[in-house]
């Protein structure tokens, strides 16, 4: 596997593991296969937010790393959470993914959805300040049975940050008592322009990126050189394209990037790991 030192002294693989769908659409036995493998083919990055799989794939995930946290690079963000409507869902999911395997149609029902990072009836939108990042913070690394994040975001927040240098205030703070090595933005690239005056104070970017979309070129040429993590990958309008040719195409335009892919097949995850091989 292919590693990268996006911020000094943290070094991801090139290929990130993306959690977003643990404990929504994918249960637990499924995630744990699916996470065994890709750390055994050198996957080390895992790409989490409190909200993803109605909150429960934090804690999830904690479970599963017990004596690999100094192998892993664990990446969390705050500013969206499951709210009270989620928990009741929770009985439920095993008959929803049930019913999804057996009937392609069961689509619209929100297990079935990847989680969302607009406001929703299952996940509210949060200020984004510095008591909310610090509260959401110790919830993260309580759930993930650990004392520190690797990388710490703000998760796509859907206006100007107006409290943004208390906002970095307090990520200062929290990368010198060592609960954070790195803060950055996951934003949307049509977000973009809510965030260009500030979003060079960050350390990392962490945005959406696939080669058929409109500005993919405008966003090649203005991040190509530099250190970002791309998810949302092998989405878009045009499908002419493969995962695999995606991916290839990523590593060439970014090649000082990491990607994210929700990776749950063994067969798809065995071959896009491949891809990153040395």
């Amino acid at each position: 596997m292919k590693y990268i030192e996006l911020c000094k002294g943290i070094k991801s693989s090139a290929l990130a593991f993306g959690c977003s769908q643990i404990m929504g659409s994918r249960g637990a036995s499924e995630s744990k296969i699916a996470l065994e493998i890709a750390l055994g083919e050198g996957v080390n990055h895992l790409d989490l937010a409190r909200s993803y799989g109605y909150g429960e794939a934090e804690s999830f995930i904690g479970s599963c790393i017990k004596g690999k946290r100094n192998e892993l690079v664990l990446a969390s963000k705050f500013g969206i959470k499951a709210n009270w409507k989620s928990s009741l869902l929770k009985p439920l999911k095993p008959v929803i993914r049930s019913l999804k395997a057996s009937d392609k149609h069961v689509s619209s029902s929100p297990v079935s959805a990847p989680v969302s990072d607009k406001k929703d009836h299952f996940h509210d939108l949060l200020p984004i300040n510095a008591s909310v990042m610090i509260s959401s913070l110790e919830k993260s690394l309580k759930a993930l049975k650990t004392d520190y994040l690797d990388y710490f975001f703000i998760h796509e927040t859907q206006q100007t940050i107006e409290a943004i240098d208390e906002v970095l205030e307090a990520a200062e703070k929290l990368k010198k008592s060592g609960k954070i090595r790195a803060f950055g933005i996951a934003f949307m690239r049509n977000q973009f322009d809510l965030h260009k005056t500030y979003i060079e104070q960050l350390d990392i970017w962490q945005f959406d990126c696939y080669p058929k979309t409109d500005e993919y070129d405008a966003w090649k040429l203005k991040r190509s050189n530099a250190s970002n993590i791309l998810f949302s990958t092998l989405s878009g309008d045009d499908q002419s394209f493969s995962e695999t040719e995606n991916l290839l195409s990523l590593q060439k335009d970014f090649p000082n990037s990491i990607i994210i892919s929700s990776m749950f097949n063994p067969e798809h995850l065995m071959q896009n790991t491949k891809l990153f091989n040395k």
